[in-house]
């Protein structure tokens, strides 16, 4: 199972180092940005410019470029990645997409790094735009730009020894975006059904790895709470409270019943949902009952 949607540089497909003799130093930093800082976001290295470089974790043959396929592909990641943004308030950040002609099935992720860049493998894309059209690549890309909401505001606030908290609130944030009328403007759970089986496509049950992402039921439940997060406008760090407050059951097994005190309207109307996201989890809602869900 291939581990998308990672978070840092340090999770990777493949693990070999950039071979070019005169591009092999990586001039980006570790750095994580700060709410300061975001609104001038890093642009390109001349490294990248000149040699397309990429890092260690993209295949040596792998290229980065500012294009897809078609005219139509790019300029719709170009216009989601901005509208992203602007829905959270931010600078866009430097979208690539990564090229391997020569190992095409090693583009099969999508990266977001705290230095205010996300890479986008080409294999990802075509394959995710084929099970479920463009959607599918809107929910990837909110994903990955929840990954730089949590760089920004240090989130998540629940942390473990795995990937998981970030991973699953990242699908949160991709739900979220989906729903919002700013957003992608989905008003209806069935016309986000192509997204949401993806999120539970890629799941793993490497539950004792540091980079368990969480299982297919658990990612998907992320992508619905999400989703109903969507009724109402929030913050970044208003987002992660309710997103936990009300996925605890998901991290650890037990779901907190004594009211969202903080938010009593969305406790009001989250009531109605404890259950079926509890069946989520667990994997007792059928696949019929999923394409349903209001």
């Amino acid at each position: 199972m291939y581990k998308l949607f990672s978070k840092t540089k340090s999770v990777v497909i493949v693990t070999a180092l950039l071979t070019i003799a005169s591009c092999n130093t990586d001039r980006n930093s570790e750095n994580i940005i700060s709410e300061n800082s975001i609104a001038s976001i890093e642009q390109p290295t001349e490294l990248e410019r000149i040699c397309s470089y990429v890092d260690q974790n993209w295949s040596s043959s792998a290229v980065l470029r500012t294009y897809l396929n078609t005219t139509d592909d790019s300029n719709f990641m170009n216009a989601q990645i901005s509208n992203i943004a602007k829905m959270w308030g931010r600078s866009s950040p430097v979208l690539r997409f990564v090229y391997d002609p020569n190992n095409p099935n090693s583009t099969y992720n999508a990266i977001s790094y705290s230095t205010g860049k996300i890479y986008y493998g080409y294999a990802i894309y075509y394959d995710a735009k084929n099970k479920g059209g463009d959607i599918v690549n809107a929910m990837i890309l909110a994903h990955e730009y929840g990954h730089q909401l949590q760089y920004i505001f240090g989130l998540p606030s629940v942390t473990e020894y795995t990937a998981r908290p970030n991973e699953l609130e990242a699908d949160g944030f991709a739900g979220y975006y989906l729903r919002r009328p700013e957003g992608y403007n989905k008003s209806t759970f069935t016309d986000i059904a192509k997204a949401y089986e993806f999120a539970q496509s890629i799941g793993d049950y490497s539950t004792n790895s540091a980079n368990h992402h969480g299982t297919p039921s658990q990612r998907r439940s992320a992508v619905r709470l999400g989703f109903l997060l969507g009724k109402y406008l929030y913050s970044a760090k208003d987002f992660d409270y309710n997103f936990f407050y009300y996925y605890n059951g998901v991290l650890n097994g037990t779901y907190k019943q004594h009211g969202n005190s903080k938010f009593p309207e969305l406790d009001e109307y989250m009531s109605k949902y404890i259950d079926e996201i509890k069946k989520i989890q667990t994997g007792e809602i059928s696949a019929q009952e999923f394409e349903n869900l209001k």
